[in-house]
């Protein structure tokens, strides 16, 4: 597929995304009211209210976390070399999540707009706890090494999240709103919080793109090409920390985004992550608010979180990755 046709599709793709965001949920909205709204908004229209207040928040926070989601997928699969990693893989969700547990049972916040900044310190203080760790074996911080690392973390967090849970009902009851992942229930604010540190985050994978081509040839070709290695390995770590923990302190830790995003890159535009990272940015969304959009319209009036949607989707995908993972191309 040539990449002219590529483009054009994930546009349309994205766009049909967005209004189908805002055109379905547990209200059923007339098509030509959303035009309305759309263009000519009336406050006085409870319809309308319901399209600005609601679904175009909803629809931004899908947009932002999900672009973030999709490329930080793509950086920690390009450079780990895996292709079954994501965002989780150096232990930002379970730091995350740590962290939010924190918040609640030693700080008292119960706002969803509190939990943002102990969410994100706390993924990125378990990527650097990850990376700090790996360079201090003897070849420094290996792809091998920082999964490994990666996942002691992960699993060392999770057991003291599942102890505090267990002994503490009232840290339960409103962690499980923020944990199981989804794009409601968050405050529109939270979006203006998290856009820069998600743009500095894409800046640097945009960047970092060319370098990750190099390293897919080896470190020491890349080095023989002239690359840093250790300085482009630092830059993309910074980006995916900025990325995935900007995304889960917004929406919670949304699992499978990361993984399946950059497959279904690489199968429109091919292995170069100079056009994986763009079209990450853009399947990213697409596929996070279709997930929500079904959430929605499953069990009206109620709705299925879009972190459960996009998990029973991804669970079979990632064991078919796994039995397949030697015909995967990285």
């Amino acid at each position: 597929m040539s990449w002219p046709v590529v483009i054009s599709a994930l546009v349309v793709a994205l766009a049909a995304t967005v209004f189908a965001s805002v055109r379905w949920g547990v209200r059923e909205i007339p098509f030509e009211t959303v035009w309305e709204a759309l263009l000519a908004r009336d406050v006085s229209n409870p319809d309308h209210e319901v399209i600005w207040r609601q679904r175009m928040p909803r629809t931004a926070i899908g947009l932002v976390a999900g672009a973030a989601l999709g490329v930080a997928g793509a950086l920690l699969q390009g450079l780990t070399r895996n292709p079954i990693a994501d965002p989780g893989l150096l232990g930002i969700n379970a730091g995350a999540s740590l962290a939010v547990v924190a918040a609640i049972g030693l700080v008292g916040v119960t706002d969803p707009a509190g939990f943002v900044w102990f969410a994100f310190i706390g993924g990125a203080g378990a990527a650097a706890l990850v990376y700090a760790a790996a360079t201090l074996g003897p070849d420094g911080p290996t792809p091998v090494t920082l999964a490994l690392l990666g996942a002691a973390v992960t699993a060392t967090a999770t057991s003291a999240i599942t102890v505090v849970l267990l002994t503490d009902q009232s840290v339960f009851a409103d962690y499980r709103f923020w944990s199981v992942g989804a794009l409601v229930n968050r405050p529109a604010e939270l979006v203006l919080l998290v856009l820069p540190i998600a743009a500095v985050g894409g800046l640097l994978a945009v960047v970092s793109a060319r370098f990750l081509d190099a390293v897919a040839l080896g470190e020491d070709l890349a080095r023989g090409l002239g690359q840093d290695v250790d300085g482009g390995r630092m830059r993309v770590l910074a980006a995916a920390v900025l990325l995935a923990g900007g995304a889960t302190a917004l929406v919670g830790p949304i699992a499978f985004v990361g993984l399946l995003v950059p497959h279904l890159a690489r199968a429109l535009a091919g292995i170069s992550y100079a056009r994986v990272v763009p079209v990450s940015a853009v399947l990213g969304p697409v596929v996070l608010l279709v997930a929500d959009v079904i959430g929605r319209l499953l069990v009206r009036p109620a709705e299925v979180e879009a972190g459960v949607v996009v998990a029973f989707v991804g669970a079979p995908v990632l064991i078919w990755l796994v039995r397949h993972q030697k015909q995967v191309s990285m």
